[in-house]
């Protein structure tokens, strides 16, 4: 490609095959792996971006009259629908007989998978052409939602849906530690919009996957489910902190891990420290649900937010190791996951502890401002007292004013 050619001409190029292909889901599929390089490079809202790219290239190729960009133009049109001028895309007169059917599908099937831990879910939609012999197979699209992060993690289009749908099934069936039912259409979309939405916006996007390259394909389709989901019975209202921690301090794992014995005032502190530091944690993630606890929850936990956002004492640190191996077994129990999720769990947080140890005594993962307050703290200052922080300032300025 030239320095000089623009953005347009580089997609003609590349989609001057389009018209050869055999069916619609075959053209669906370039096209959408086309409109994943603006969706991968955008500096702000991903989905504006495409949805702009797709208007000025329908712009700026109008006059163009070959069977290639002819049959592109259509299919960013059937990708794209809400682009400005979309709706006026016409078929072109040497376009294959198989753009007729481009977009022309319909939902088949709605199902939802994930882990017993709740740390993902992934919702799987199968469609199927009008005319299966222009518009082509029957296909699945696949989008995982990860409730740690709030995001859309990931989607993707197989072209074989019978083929997608038995090996997730196969999957669930031989693990214990995932499931599987069918879902409703509405809800599905509206879990994946919403996520897609926070998305669209990520500076960097997971590096995995097909989250760009499958994108547009993927949101034209779920745009065809309902947009709004059966209601759900109501669920129970969760309790409150208070009420779980005293349930929790009341419960045989806090008593196997030695904590209804803690009488000193020193340990006491740390303990109640501790769990303040874990409904902290939870209140910060999706959802924010204290009981919803998986070995990548308690790694966020244990190897990044607690170092981040909060200063430990010797205490502290030693107690946190035997409230987050008691709040491990007790979540799981709360929960009534199986035994193999309780011991999966379990085995991950030892695994973690000598990596918090470690990470605890070099500080490296400090926030500049929980390392200035562990400043502050080692030289006898009370980070609650402003008129000892003023005091500490103004003894220490030609230290704040070095370089």
């Amino acid at each position: 490609m030239s320095a000089t050619q623009s953005p347009y001409e580089a997609v003609l190029h590349a989609a001057r095959d389009v018209a050869k292909l055999d069916c619609a889901l075959d053209a669906e599929m370039l096209g959408t792996a086309l409109l994943g390089s603006i969706y991968s490079v955008a500096q702000n809202d991903r989905a504006a971006a495409v949805r702009e790219f797709v208007s000025e290239f329908l712009s700026a190729t109008t006059r163009r009259r070959t069977a290639a960009a002819t049959t592109i133009r259509e299919v960013f049109a059937a990708l794209v629908p809400d682009a400005a001028g979309a709706s006026q895309v016409r078929r072109g007169a040497q376009a294959p007989s198989w753009t007729a059917q481009l977009g022309r599908v319909r939902p088949t099937g709605c199902y939802a998978y994930g882990d017993v831990y709740g740390d993902q879910t992934s919702y799987l939609v199968t469609f199927a052409y009008e005319d299966t012999g222009d518009g082509g197979p029957e296909h699945a699209v696949v989008a995982l939602v990860d409730h740690n992060i709030g995001i859309t993690k990931d989607v993707f289009v197989g072209s074989q849906a019978d083929r997608v749908l038995q090996q997730v099934r196969e999957m669930c069936a031989e693990d214990e530690l995932t499931w599987f039912r069918e879902e409703d259409p509405g809800r599905a979309r509206d879990e994946v919009d919403h996520y897609m939405a926070i998305t669209d916006g990520l500076s960097d996007l997971p590096s995995d996957g097909s989250l760009a390259t499958d994108r547009a394909l993927a949101s034209a389709r779920l745009a065809l489910l309902p947009t709004t989901a059966t209601p759900r019975l109501p669920e129970p209202p969760r309790p409150s902190n208070s009420d779980l921690v005293r349930d929790f301090l009341g419960s045989a794992e806090a008593t196997r891990f030695g904590l209804t014995s803690v009488d000193a005032d020193a340990e006491v502190a740390s303990l109640h420290f501790c769990l303040s530091l874990l409904l902290d944690h939870a209140a910060s993630l999706p959802g924010a649900d204290p009981l919803r606890w998986s070995p990548a929850v308690a790694g966020l936990f244990l190897l990044d937010w607690v170092h981040r956002r909060a200063v430990l004492d010797m205490d502290d640190a030693a107690m946190l190791p035997r409230v987050t191996r008691a709040w491990s077994a007790y979540t799981t129990r709360r929960r009534a996951l199986p035994e193999s999720a309780a011991t999966q769990t379990d085995e991950m947080v030892e695994e973690m502890i000598p990596e918090f140890a470690r990470l605890y005594a070099t500080g490296e993962r400090r926030s500049p401002a929980t390392a200035a307050v562990a400043q502050l703290i080692s030289e006898g200052v009370d980070p609650d007292d402003s008129d000892a922080i003023e005091a500490w300032l103004d003894a220490n300025r030609h230290r704040l004013d070095e370089p």
